[in-house]
């Protein structure tokens, strides 16, 4: 399926729009008469969208928006209601594009729209179902408070660890499996801990206060306990630890994770781990790259609480290659049963930087819904929905749900997802994301992308981190002076 939009500036909305529901589709140069394509146009008196798919057509035609800054938003929706028609598809999030819906609640409330107004921006301008459009309301109001206690120099730290000890099929991180580049871990780590000074050095200059830590990766458990001290023991140094809301470390893989390394995360200060079986079905394990089984898992979480561990998360995936609904459901019951303290669950996203190549995807995933659906076993068992995202690509354009028991809310994950305050990040692949607090504004800052690159070109991150201060003394100055 190709996609050929003309007549507007940016074709970024209804480009989209077509993706979900042919997913793969690509942009077309030109129109063609004879390639399946999904065609929309904004003339000088109307706008027109049409489907050719399996030589068969069909078009609809509407007046432009009387407004000229909906031009987009109305072509879109052309789009959305013609493929909706001619698909028999409804999705669940409708005409929603952006990974953040819960962000749109948070911002109308701002604005004072009513909830009854957002509801109806949500189920009739977005075409949004209601469940939808609930598990978006119910999130933002737990939120609420949280957020509400923000202030303008509050910031969070991100250190990443971009190592495994194997590749996902799924994955599309930048990260490096260990056998072949054990070597390099080592320097990596060295200069991942000079950078981690250096953003201290930055965050006092511009008197920021940090909030939470979050040890991501790849990995962070692929590097040895001895690394794994020398890293945490960095942060230690660095910062009070005993000011934290937070501090995580993913201790995502059983293959890399020892009573160790457990008892090192709880004892340099980890107040949450990530342990992530993704599935406990055996088969589903061996079928995604997994170089461990379901048992490996229950021996690592209970090895986890036996070292003082008490807030521990576990990731799931719904739609995994071979998984079913009722294996999905037993991988749920499972970790119900293991009584984390938060679990999150993902809907497998394909995406191209990763390994995992699927035919026919939509009769492959034609129960991941059902998979999804199943999570109300979680609210049933106590648990309560704190965050969510979305991303392109995601299987049936659902969503990933954070969930938690009451009380264990992951402050980072509502933080970076929300964009509220200032993420500061180190490692390679890592991106500052600088916020001001008004939330007009938002300024990125990349590190190199992969670990080779990071090592070699770390002077230049360093001079890239200056723009922290740059950053803050604009903001500062705006706030001080007139």
């Amino acid at each position: 399926m190709q996609i050929y939009i003309k007549g507007l500036s940016s074709a970024y909305e209804p480009e989209n729009i077509a993706r979900m529901f042919f997913p793969g589709a690509t942009p077309a140069k030109a129109y063609c008469r004879k390639e399946d394509m999904v065609f929309a146009w904004a003339g000088k008196y109307k706008m027109v969208a049409a489907l050719r798919k399996n030589g068969v057509c069909k078009c609809c035609t509407a007046p432009l928006p009387e407004q000229p800054e909906q031009l987009e938003f109305a072509l879109s929706t052309l789009v959305y209601n013609l493929l909706t028609e001619a698909t028999g598809m409804r999705l669940p999030w409708g005409k929603l594009t952006g990974v953040r819906p819960v962000r749109i609640i948070h911002d109308k409330r701002a604005a004072g729209y009513t909830d009854e107004q957002i509801e109806a921006l949500f189920c009739q301008d977005f075409d949004c179902t209601k469940e939808k459009y609930q598990l978006a309301k119910s999130i933002a109001d737990l939120q609420r408070p949280i957020l509400a206690s923000r202030k303008p120099t509050d910031y969070s730290l991100y250190i990443g660890i971009p190592f495994c000890p194997s590749r996902c099929s799924y994955c599309s991180f930048v990260s490096r499996t260990l056998g072949r580049d054990q070597t390099m871990v080592q320097p990596y780590v060295d200069k991942l801990c000079q950078e981690v000074r250096a953003m201290k050095q930055q965050a006092e200059q511009c008197g920021l206060s940090l909030k939470t830590i979050y040890i991501g990766g790849g990995t962070p458990t692929s590097l040895s306990a001895d690394q794994l001290r020398q890293l945490m023991g960095t942060v230690r140094e660095c910062f009070d630890l005993s000011q934290l809301e937070e501090y995580t470390v993913e201790a995502g893989r059983p293959d890399c994770t020892d009573e160790e390394k457990l008892q090192v995360l709880k004892e340099y200060g980890a107040t949450r781990i990530s342990i992530n079986p993704q599935t406990f079905q055996d088969d589903v394990l061996v079928n995604i790259g997994r170089k461990h089984t379901a048992e490996d898992i229950r021996r690592c979480f209970a090895q986890a609480r036996a070292a003082g561990h008490t807030n521990i998360n576990m990731d799931l995936i719904a739609g995994l290659p071979g998984d079913t609904v009722e294996g999905f459901k037993q991988s749920l019951k499972i970790a119900i049963e293991m009584d984390p303290e938060n679990i999150t669950v993902h809907t497998l996203t394909l995406k191209r930087a990763s390994n995992l190549v699927i035919e026919n995807r939509e009769e492959a995933y034609a129960d991941v819904a059902e998979m999804v659906d199943a999570c109300e076993a979680l609210a049933q068992a106590g648990y309560q929905p704190y965050y969510l995202y979305r991303q392109k690509n995601t299987l049936k354009n659902l969503e990933n749900t954070g969930w938690c028991k009451p009380g264990y809310e992951g402050y980072y994950n509502i933080y970076i997802m929300e964009e509220v305050h200032s993420i500061l990040a180190a490692g390679a692949g890592a991106s500052t994301k600088l916020c001001q607090p008004d939330g007009d504004r938002i300024e990125r800052i990349f590190n190199y992308k992969y670990p080779t690159e990071y090592i070699e070109g770390f002077d230049v991150i360093l001079q890239r981190k200056e723009g922290v201060s740059e950053f803050y003394a604009r903001y500062l100055d705006s706030q001080t002076t007139g």
